[in-house]
């Protein structure tokens, strides 16, 4: 029997999750594989489409990954994407994903050690959860 493998889609904002990501890289440290980093100019860019899409296409888990609270560099773009995260959680949940895969974290550009804990976390989270329901049923009905 196969081990699963999760695959993790983060939407990571350009002036502070994607340099906390790189900073763990330069940093050395460690985190999973096989989570997929886009890079987005703001955190605030990232749709609801986006977050389905991802899910669409087969991601296990998605976060989104803005700046911290108050310190965004579009104001309040990570506001934005915190509220519309929490309604994606919610069709989510109605539509038997699951709210549980996705997540919004915030970040500052020097938090790299945070960044990769974050990564390996939510690998676990979502290993522990299994396959995506909506993969998993168009993997079986090929």
């Amino acid at each position: 029997m196969e081990t699963f493998e999760p695959v993790i889609v983060a939407f990571c904002c350009h002036y502070c999750a994607y340099t906390a990501a790189d900073m763990a890289g330069s940093q050395r440290l460690c985190y999973p594989p096989n989570v997929k980093i886009v890079r987005v100019p703001c955190s605030g860019k990232v749709d609801m489409i986006h977050i389905l899409k991802a899910f669409e296409k087969g991601a296990d888990g998605v976060y989104v990954a803005g700046c911290l609270d108050g310190d965004c560099h579009f104001k309040n773009g990570n506001r934005r994407a915190a509220r519309r995260v929490a309604a994606a959680k919610k069709l989510l949940e109605e539509i038997g994903i699951g709210a549980q895969r996705l997540e919004m974290v915030n970040l500052s550009a020097g938090m790299g050690d945070r960044f990769a804990e974050t990564a390996e976390r939510i690998t676990e989270t979502i290993r522990e959860l299994g396959p995506n329901p909506v993969h998993l049923a168009s993997r079986s009905a090929a």
